[in-house]
């Protein structure tokens, strides 16, 4: 396992129980075929930036960065596609990582994952029907129709 895989299980953990002690967080993860030490397990804490609440860890709101996800579309965003449960998504060269962050900050619950090359983003759905609002909301966001 690699730290990000890691670091991804522990916020996924804290998002749907009540994790409380480090001790419950390396059970949880141990069920999920992740081993980590006390120690992997403090610095991690503090790198997501965790603090512990009376209803467990969780995960302080982060510091807003870089530019939104309109002024970046707006900007580099050129064609928008349905392909089944995918929207493939065409950018200025170099510029398809940028767009990828930025989608992934809004945390749209209708999105299960991005992956950037240089000029392309793959954006999955659970299903066709999803992906075809997803692309209408990318659309709408650019001012256009679907």
């Amino acid at each position: 396992m690699n730290k990000a895989y890691r670091q991804g299980q522990i916020l996924r953990l804290i998002r749907t129980r009540a994790i409380r002690t480090q001790q419950e967080l390396a059970r949880e993860l141990r069920k999920a075929g992740i081993h980590a030490t006390q120690v992997t397990l403090s610095r991690d804490i503090r790198e997501l930036g965790l603090v512990k609440t009376p209803e467990g860890y969780r995960q302080l709101a982060p510091a807003p960065g870089g530019p939104k996800l309109a002024q970046l579309a707006a900007e580099f965003l050129h064609e928008v596609r349905a392909a089944q449960n995918l929207v493939v998504l065409k950018t200025s060269p170099g510029h398809a990582n940028t767009v990828a962050v930025a989608l992934d900050r809004e945390d749209w619950p209708e999105i299960v994952g991005t992956v950037a090359g240089d000029d392309t983003i793959l954006v999955v759905t659970p299903d066709a029907r999803t992906a075809r609002r997803v692309r209408a909301k990318l659309l709408e966001l650019l001012g256009g129709s679907p």
